[in-house]
C-alpha cells in the first residue's frame, strides 16, 4: 500500500526536474513573486489533472489481463525514461497566459494546461494502472511535483543553477527503466514464465 504513494512520489519529483512546468514555476515566480498563490496553483491543478490521469489509468487497467497490462506498463515505461531524457521547454501560449489573471489563476490555468500530454501525466495513467490505491498514487504524483516545483518557486533559480539537469534527467530515466524491468518480470510471472 505504501509503494502507492512513494513510488509515484519518487518518480514524479524526478521526472518534473528539468520540465516545462517547472520552468514555468520559474518563470511565474519571476514575474509575481507572490509564491503562495502559486504553489496553490500547483498545487490545484496538480490534483485535478492527476485525478483525471490516475482515472484513465484505472479505467484503462480494467481492460486487459495482468500479465498484458504489465507487457504495455514495461512499453510504456521505457517510452517514458527516453522521453525523460529529452529536455522540455516552455511554450510561448503559457507565457502569455499569465498577463491575462493573477497568480493562482495564472498558474491553475498554466500548469493544468501544461501538464496535458506531459510525461508526468503519462506517468501518474501508467502508476495509475499498476498500483491498486489510486487516491495514494494521485496523492504521490502531486507530492513529486511539489517536491519539485515548490523550491523553484521559492528559490528562483538557485535549485537549476546547483543541481546538473543531465544528472537527473539520467535517474529519472533509469527509475522508469527500473519500472519496465519490474512490470516485465511481473508480466512473466503472471505468464508462468518464472
Amino acid at each position: 500500500m505504501l509503494d502507492s504513494l512513494l513510488v509515484p512520489t519518487a518518480i514524479v519529483a524526478l521526472a518534473e526536474i528539468g520540465d516545462k512546468t517547472q520552468l514555468l514555476a520559474l518563470i511565474l515566480a519571476a514575474r509575481f513573486r507572490k509564491p503562495w498563490p502559486i504553489i496553490a496553483g500547483i498545487v490545484v491543478a496538480t490534483l485535478a489533472n492527476h485525478a483525471a490521469a490516475g482515472a484513465v489509468g484505472a479505467w484503462f487497467s480494467t481492460f486487459f489481463s495482468d500479465a498484458m497490462l504489465h507487457w504495455i506498463l514495461a512499453a510504456s515505461f521505457t517510452a517514458t525514461a527516453l522521453w525523460t531524457l529529452v529536455p522540455d521547454k516552455m511554450d510561448d501560449d503559457e507565457a502569455s497566459t499569465a498577463r491575462k489573471y493573477g497568480p493562482f489563476v495564472t498558474t491553475l490555468i498554466t500548469f493544468f494546461i501544461a501538464e496535458i500530454g506531459d510525461k508526468t501525466q503519462v506517468a501518474t495513467v501508467m502508476l495509475a494502472a499498476q498500483y491498486p490505491d489510486l487516491w495514494l498514487v494521485i496523492i504521490g504524483t502531486t507530492l513529486g511535483m511539489l517536491i519539485a516545483n515548490v523550491p523553484v518557486v521559492l528559490a528562483g533559480n538557485f535549485a537549476a543553477d546547483k543541481l546538473p539537469l543531465t544528472l537527473i534527467r539520467r535517474l529519472a530515466a533509469t527509475a522508469f527503466v527500473v519500472l519496465a524491468v519490474v512490470a516485465v518480470y511481473k508480466a512473466m510471472q503472471i505468464s508462468g514464465w518464472v
